[in-house]
């Protein structure tokens, strides 16, 4: 029998109502669902927002996830999606009732074809990071994803500074290279 995914556990645990297994999915995907929406909308303080209201829609929805693969991270970047087109668009009706002319650099739609990329891109980092090495997803977690200190880190891991710096170098090297495949294609 397979071993489940800690997105797996934390899915079906958040699911029947743990508030502590939800609590773990955030840490673990906020960050990148911050940057899909920061991508989307240009705009920090709506990334913020739309990131936190990526993840209430999450909590209510979760009991009829069917998780499909071993992240749960491109089910949230398409929830990020939707709520960042619902952003955009509450931002239209707020500057056309309060100014007499739209503001041209609001897009009037997210592109199909942006939200593909987003999509695909979600994936293949989360693919990307699953074939790293247990010590290097967990370097990659507590810097990349929860804003540990390399020295922090090495602590909370049990290796040196120099260990962690290279390893996150290494790691960011091979997400670069995934990304950019993605954004070739």
């Amino acid at each position: 029998m397979p071993t489940q995914t800690s997105d797996q556990r934390w899915a079906a645990q958040a699911a029947a109502g743990d508030e502590n297994a939800f609590r773990e999915l955030y840490r673990a995907h906020v960050r990148p669902v911050y940057w899909i929406a920061q991508g989307i909308l240009a705009s920090p303080a709506d990334a913020e927002d739309v990131t936190q209201e990526t993840f209430v829609v999450a909590w209510r929805k979760l009991p009829r996830l069917e998780l499909q693969g071993e992240s749960i991270l491109p089910w949230l970047a398409t929830i990020c999606r939707f709520q960042a087109a619902n952003r955009l668009r509450q931002r239209r009706r707020d500057r056309a009732n309060t100014v007499d002319t739209l503001d041209e650099t609001i897009p009037d739609t997210v592109s199909v074809e942006e939200q593909v990329i987003t999509a695909d891109l979600a994936a293949r980092i989360a693919d990307e990071v699953g074939t790293l090495s247990e010590l290097d997803r967990e370097v990659f977690r507590l810097c990349a994803t929860e804003g540990y200190a390399y020295q922090t880190a090495a602590e909370e891991l049990g290796v040196s500074h120099a260990v962690v710096r290279n390893r996150l170098s290494r790691v960011r090297t091979q997400l670069r290279g995934a990304v950019k495949e993605v954004r070739d294609a």
